[in-house]
């Protein structure tokens, strides 16, 4: 296995959480970020994960966790970008905060890190690199009371097209979209089955496997649309 780290953005809980560990389970190395302290992360630093608290609420935010990555290591095998913020749209008088804040984490954090860190994935000796943004399944048909969530992910769509195009042929560009794979954190399952997370592994894994995929966004929905 590769000797550069897989770096995973959210990754101390739930789908960011599982897929660190799996990585690890396949013997890469992986860096994590986290926005707050969590009891998970004990156990992903006792199998010798490093962890990089951040918060990419804001570009100063952004810029001070990219410093902090360059300290950490001289080169990167893949970023995995899986952290988000599920927010509804407030009333008009707040909507302009939650927009930024969903832009910065959905939009600026991965844009600013895929361009700072372009070097570290460069200077990994693997013959493939790869970033990954993790976007939602809820951009392909909208969602009423989360017009800014779906807008910023389907901007990350956006950019991972774009920069497909740019970093080619060096380092591959690609997205998956999410259905509901996991429980709702109240434990509510609904109608629908809710497969759980490694379905998405099981994605990030072919695409970290196969070197002629890039510009491309993944759906793992079950082909399912809302029905109102």
């Amino acid at each position: 296995m590769s000797q550069s780290p897989i770096l995973i953005t959210g990754g101390a809980q739930r789908l960011g959480r599982h897929c660190a560990e799996r990585l690890l389970d396949d013997g890469h190395p992986v860096i994590v970020t986290y926005r707050r302290e969590r009891e998970a992360l004990s156990g992903l630093r006792e199998r010798g994960a490093v962890t990089l608290a951040a918060d990419f609420g804001s570009e100063a935010g952004i810029l001070d966790f990219i410093a902090r990555l360059r300290d950490s290591t001289p080169s990167l095998r893949a970023i995995i970008h899986n952290a988000g913020e599920w927010l509804s749209d407030p009333e008009p008088e707040a909507a302009g905060a939650i927009f930024e804040r969903l832009f910065r984490v959905h939009m600026q954090a991965p844009y600013l890190i895929d361009l700072h860190a372009r070097s570290l994935l460069e200077a990994c000796q693997e013959p493939q690199r790869d970033i990954v943004h993790i976007t939602d399944s809820v951009v392909r048909h909208g969602a009423a009371g989360q017009a800014a969530y779906a807008a910023t992910k389907a901007g990350l769509e956006s950019l991972t097209r774009s920069l497909a195009v740019q970093f080619a042929p060096r380092i591959q560009v690609n997205a998956i979209a999410p259905g509901r794979v996991m429980l709702a954190d109240d434990g509510q399952q609904g109608e629908r089955r809710v497969p759980g997370p490694g379905v998405i592994y099981q994605t990030l894994r072919y695409l970290l496997d196969n070197d002629f995929v890039s510009g491309t966004v993944i759906s793992v929905d079950d082909g399912q649309y809302p029905t109102g």
